[in-house]
């Protein structure tokens, strides 16, 4: 039976039109592990400034083992999902480490960040509930609470970013609600913003409503020891609920989680479907992730150097004439306009041996395109440098600055 040429012929006309739009996106190939350096196909040795490899442990030799080590003892896969074949004791390690890092009672994994988003929040809401999130959530929150609306026909309302006089009539509103859930980003990953987390729990306490945070961007990256947005603030212990991913500061290689109480994390192993319907993490991911974990437990000084390489970079460029948003997490977007402006500035950053992308409308409001930049503790200061060089040339042809 031949393929269906109508159906192919108009996904080519889409594709076509993102190109004329100038939003296509194209991807480039890497021929080493992440790193502050990476080899590119093509081009040679770049220098990466918009990865999430906040610590620098992609490459850590030592999370590299672990997840040899995980690869060698339980083999490549699980072969099914956990209460069907067994769960395996590293699964069990790893969400101890989970629990213990972000201070939770339990946590559960899952095989990515989105999946943890999507498993939550259909499996905590029901009818008569409401679900306010903030409106610069990341996709997955969106998603997920679409999914469980559509599911439970539950009600729900967005607020304006960090606007707490915003959130609190949104939940004036839901009074009579059976029960009342807050979304939002610890960091947001498009502003570098941080979610203002104790009046939220305090509007919580006042509307008896339930916290949960994805901590994606705050894992591994805010508080003194990297246990992100609540150890930032002093409320570790005190979020209802934390999401996160393992494949960002912690080790960068897939799966994510939901933290929160015992009983929480027993209801998603009952009920989540991306837990009842999917394979666990692969043994060999779920041990690197532990490997990082333990890595940063004894090496905190990473999570300092990390805030030093920030404050570098963010000084520096504002002083050659940028202007990045305002912020103090590893996020640097830097404003520069248009659209057609944020893509030409990454690839002719790219042809001067930095990797950073561009973003415009309608992923960012319009007239705000960025170069979003994102800095690691495996930068070297000569790293920094010889980007920042290579912004003020590409910026001083733009005549950004």
């Amino acid at each position: 039976m031949a393929l269906n040429a109508k159906f192919d012929s108009e996904l080519k006309a889409a594709i076509e039109k993102l190109k004329q739009d100038r939003v296509y996106k194209r991807l480039n190939y890497m021929a080493s592990p992440q790193d502050a350096r990476v080899q590119m196909e093509g081009r040679g040795e770049i220098i990466i400034l918009s990865s999430n490899n906040y610590l620098g442990l992609c490459s850590e030799p030592g999370v590299v083992e672990s997840g040899v080590d995980g690869l060698k003892r339980f083999g490549a896969g699980t072969g099914s999902v956990r209460f069907i074949c067994g769960t395996f004791t590293i699964h069990r390690d790893l969400e101890h480490a989970i629990a213990d890092l972000v201070g939770t009672e339990a946590s559960l994994s899952y095989v990515s960040a989105w999946n943890a988003n999507e498993g939550l929040t259909a499996t905590i809401v029901e009818q008569n509930d409401f679900v306010v999130s903030d409106a610069l959530n990341h996709a997955s929150i969106i998603d997920s609470i679409r999914l469980a609306k559509a599911i439970t026909k539950c009600t729900t309302a967005v607020y304006q970013h960090s606007d707490l006089d915003d959130l609190k009539s949104k939940l004036e509103t839901a009074k009579s609600a059976r029960r009342r859930i807050i979304w939002t980003d610890g960091v947001f990953s498009m502003e570098g913003s941080i979610a203002r987390l104790p009046e939220i729990l305090q509007l919580a306490e006042d509307y008896d409503a339930i916290v949960a945070v994805d901590d994606s961007h705050g894992t591994g990256v805010l508080g003194a020891t990297g246990r992100g947005t609540a150890e930032h603030f002093d409320v570790l212990g005190e979020v209802d609920i934390i999401t996160s991913t393992l494949g960002k500061a912690l080790g960068g290689a897939a799966g994510g989680f939901v933290a929160g109480s015992a009983s929480l994390c027993d209801m998603l192993t009952q009920r989540s479907r991306p837990q009842l319907f999917s394979n666990a993490l692969p043994p060999t991911v779920a041990a690197s992730a532990l490997g990082a974990i333990n890595h940063l437990e004894h090496n905190p000084q990473l999570v300092q150097k990390l805030r030093d390489n920030t404050r570098y970079f963010r000084a520096a460029i504002t002083e050659a004439g940028f202007k990045p948003l305002p912020g103090e997490t590893p996020i640097v977007p830097i404003i520069v306009g248009e659209t057609a402006t944020a893509i030409k500035m990454s690839d002719m950053l790219l042809d001067e041996g930095v990797f950073v992308t561009g973003f415009g409308f309608p992923v960012v409001p319009q007239g705000q395109a960025r170069v979003r930049c994102q800095l690691s503790a495996a930068h070297s200061r000569d790293d920094l440098d010889q980007a920042i060089a290579a912004f003020k040339t590409v910026g001083t042809k733009l005549g950004i600055i």
